[in-house]
């Protein structure tokens, strides 16, 4: 088996900056001519679609708490035929569920010791100095098992600041692969889910150009390759998971556009046929199709437009009348009898299921999700565990259909989203990753 090398890009915490400099490190490694897999700890489903404009290949999601060892040795084997695997952690290093799940907490530093990939720590180190060092030292020494590769200080104010910094580093033992100088410039648009979408940046390839001028220009893009280590790839990895379909029909616009990227790859290695529309374009899906599934995203930005779309309505009741719908978080809400804007607008959805949901009353759901499955899932037969996660602002003010699944965080607490279904429809607000192992 070979070993496929990598380096696993985290920090102390969200905010620090990790996310340009992988894209820039992504693309300067893609410019030097090598073919660069790069992979998200945790269940991101944006990030991933900036990793592969920046890269080529497409990205995929490790995520130790919702999948068996089995799956990540399938994803991490998607990686065969690259020379170098660049991950991006989430939230900090070591963050993760205090309840280990069926693999693990979930954190970044698991992705790391998972896949043997050495810790570059990206450390924003504006209003401190040799103090960075003392949080550097704190990262590496706090799980002696985890290989560390050394840091990258973010938003140095001057020389004589990267200096100061630097003494500290050398007397900590850690090496120092790069200092990038304070931009206002390198950021990413973000809004109420963390940043916008790919799809919607407006020059996005101009951006991730820069981010690796400018990493060429401050990372020692030489050491951080030298330092990439792996475990070996499996010789005969696991299959993904199996479609639920063989015609998929797949909403795929700026609101509905949040799938994993092992799912969609998984569907299409067992020889699914997925057949991509557009709501917002007023598309209707494929009337061959033998599933609707409309993916997260962002209905709530576009509700009246969703609203007008009378094609897309009409084409989805027909379908459900004899074949599944099914709906994920955003597509969920999509299904429903209403939507409510931030204005307290109140917009007519497809009425396939009762649902009412607002986004005006905000409220913030964010974790893993374990469900049992009371009814059946497309996929998945009643009695089934699913691994899975929820991220939204919306509130239901009304779920009048039966429970689709009994559902729970990560401590096993219950949460009254259930899902619910009706007829041929289905919706859950979390995202399926997996299914858990029996």
């Amino acid at each position: 088996m070979a070993e496929m090398p990598g380096l696993l890009i985290s920090a102390p915490s969200s905010g620090t900056g990790k996310t340009t400099v992988v894209l820039g490190l992504l693309r300067a490694l893609a410019e030097d001519g090598l073919r660069v897999q790069p992979f998200k700890s945790g269940p991101d489903y944006i990030d991933p679609a900036f990793h592969r404009a920046a890269s080529g290949r497409a990205s995929f999601n490790l995520d130790s708490w919702a999948m068996g060892d089995g799956l990540l040795s399938s994803i991490a084997a998607q990686a065969a035929g690259a020379d170098l695997c660049i991950a991006e952690g989430s939230m900090g290093l070591y963050d993760g569920v205090a309840t280990r799940g069926q693999s693990g907490f979930g954190s970044s530093a698991e992705t790391a010791r998972r896949m043997g990939w050495p810790v570059v720590l990206v450390l924003d180190v504006g209003g401190q100095a040799q103090s960075a060092a003392a949080t550097a030292l704190g990262f590496a020494s706090y799980d002696r098992e985890l290989p560390f590769a050394g840091v990258i200080l973010n938003r140095v104010a001057s020389p004589r600041h990267e200096r100061l910094i630097r003494l500290g580093m050398e007397r900590a033992g850690l090496p120092v692969l790069g200092v990038l100088p304070r931009r206002g410039d390198l950021t990413l648009p973000e809004r109420h889910l963390g940043l916008i979408q790919a799809v919607e940046h407006p020059d996005l390839e101009t951006a991730i150009a820069g981010y690796a001028a400018f990493l060429r220009a401050h990372v020692d893009l030489g050491a951080l390759k030298s330092a990439a280590r792996g475990l070996p790839l499996p010789a005969e990895p696991a299959p993904l998971p199996r479609p639920p379909a063989q015609r998929i029909a797949l909403a795929q616009d700026a609101a509905f556009s949040f799938t994993y990227p092992h799912l969609l790859e998984g569907w299409r290695a067992a020889g699914a046929e997925i057949l991509p529309f557009s709501p917002l374009a007023d598309e209707p899906p494929a009337p061959e199709a033998d599933l609707v599934w409309l993916p997260g995203g962002y209905p709530e930005l576009h509700a009246g437009k969703l609203a007008a779309a009378e094609r897309f309505r009409a084409g989805l009741c027909t379908h459900a009348e004899t074949k599944p719908v099914h709906g994920e978080c955003g597509g969920y809400m999509a299904l429903g009898a209403a939507l409510i804007d931030k204005e307290g607008v109140r917009h007519q959805m497809a009425g396939l299921l009762g649902l009412v949901t607002s986004y005006e009353r905000r409220k913030f759901h964010l974790g893993y999700r374990r469900a049992v499955l009371e009814a059946p899932l497309p996929g998945h037969a009643p009695g089934a565990a699913l691994r899975g996660h929820e991220f939204h602002y919306s509130t239901i003010l009304e779920q009048p259909d039966a429970p689709l699944a009994r559902v729970a965080d990560a401590d096993g607490n219950p949460v009254p989203e259930t899902g619910s279904h009706r007829g041929h429809v289905s919706g859950t607000f979390f995202h399926l990753i997996a299914e858990a192992p029996a």
